[in-house]
């Protein structure tokens, strides 16, 4: 059983969510690089690193959290494939724009009721997809059903929205506009 953070600070994603998540994701799993943003106990990179991601990014600025994170690692004697940025989200992002590193798959999870986050981490993407996203990433937001956020957020656009109970996931792809097809006179 995975530590989890004690307190109001996180949420977990519940199982029966993370369960559809990654049978929804599973085809694209093995060899995939992971982004587990406002990550808690890491529970859902951790996911991801079992079922087959290369790599995870995991982020986490509560101390507690990214405690919970390195203990559910060691525990699970987790030895490499992966990275914490304890910092924030907005460090993870940029580094990993500077250092051109490309995730295929984007999951976040900020406080439900932080509509900022959510629309400042989507429209980074948006901005950045063409260095921060592999061809053909998911980015995934887990939120409040009743708050879902926006359905395009610069090049990305919603493209499935999956609720379960109060919590929903929104699955979001870049989709580049199509060209104009010229008329023949």
């Amino acid at each position: 059983m995975l530590q989890a953070p004690k307190g109001l600070e996180t949420r977990p994603t519940s199982d029966r969510l993370r369960e559809t998540l990654f049978n929804i994701l599973s085809p694209r799993m093995a060899g995939s690089k992971f982004a587990d943003l406002y990550a808690g106990s890491g529970a859902v990179g951790i996911e991801a690193l079992s079922r087959g991601a290369e790599f995870c990014w995991f982020a986490e600025r509560e101390p507690k959290a990214t405690a919970a994170i390195r203990a559910n690692v060691a525990a699970l004697k987790i030895q490499g494939g992966y990275a914490i940025e304890d910092r924030s989200v907005g460090k993870l992002l940029n580094s990993m724009v500077k250092n051109v590193r490309a995730a295929d798959i984007v999951f976040l999870d900020p406080p439900y009721e932080n509509g900022d986050e959510y629309r400042a981490t989507l429209d980074f993407l948006a901005h950045n997809h063409a260095v921060i996203l592999a061809p053909g990433a998911v980015v995934i937001a887990e939120h409040a059903r009743k708050m879902p956020p926006n359905e395009k957020h610069g090049a990305l656009t919603r493209t499935r929205l999956l609720e379960q109970g109060d919590a929903a996931l929104s699955f979001y792809a870049v989709v580049e506009p199509k060209p104009a097809v010229p008329v023949a006179d």
